[in-house]
């Protein structure tokens, strides 16, 4: 079976890093999940049934947290005591802040006015906004600039909420 002790980085065989291959990741879980899947210990005794059950839902947790930006920055993170995801601290920069409350509020009307290629500009505007701001959170996390590193992974997970809610009104159009 797996060490549950050990991180999802360690689990996979990969550095504690923002950026690393993806594919390497792709192929840890393969195997990992090969191994621990409980099909391939139904036939063992409850103990065992268990224990696999147990070990494939790690895995699976593990692999959908690393393979999110949001979800591996914020883990790094609280690997690192910084919690950047945390309920009672939830200020952001007031630009920023304001300058995505334009966004939702252009996204409401042009979805109000069946305006899919408004949505679409918008949706485009988010996706670079989070690429530059997912470019900024790589280098301080791969820097070991925990600290400094928190506000972007909270501006990285509004603006991935954001495209999120986008995406959702564009959908509502086409259907």
């Amino acid at each position: 079976m797996i060490d549950f002790s050990r991180n999802h980085f360690a689990l996979f065989g990969l550095p504690e890093r923002y950026r690393f291959d993806a594919d390497a990741l792709d192929r840890a879980y393969r195997a990992l999940q090969s191994d621990v899947h409980p099909d391939r210990h139904a036939t063992g005794d409850d103990a065992r049934r268990r224990a696999a059950l147990q070990a494939s839902a790690r895995v699976n947790e593990a692999y959908r947290t690393l393979k999110d930006r949001v979800g591996r920055a914020e883990y790094l993170l609280q690997l690192h005591g910084v919690d950047a995801a945390s309920a009672t601290d939830s200020a952001l920069p007031f630009d920023f802040l304001e300058r995505q409350l334009e966004r939702r509020e252009a996204a409401d009307r042009a979805a109000g006015d069946g305006d899919a290629a408004a949505l679409a500009a918008l949706q485009a505007a988010v996706a670079d906004e989070a690429a530059a701001t997912e470019a900024r959170l790589a280098a301080l996390l791969d820097a070991g600039a925990w600290a400094p590193a928190r506000m972007p992974a909270r501006e990285l997970r509004f603006l991935a909420k954001l495209d999120a809610d986008i995406d959702a009104m564009a959908a509502e159009l086409d259907g």
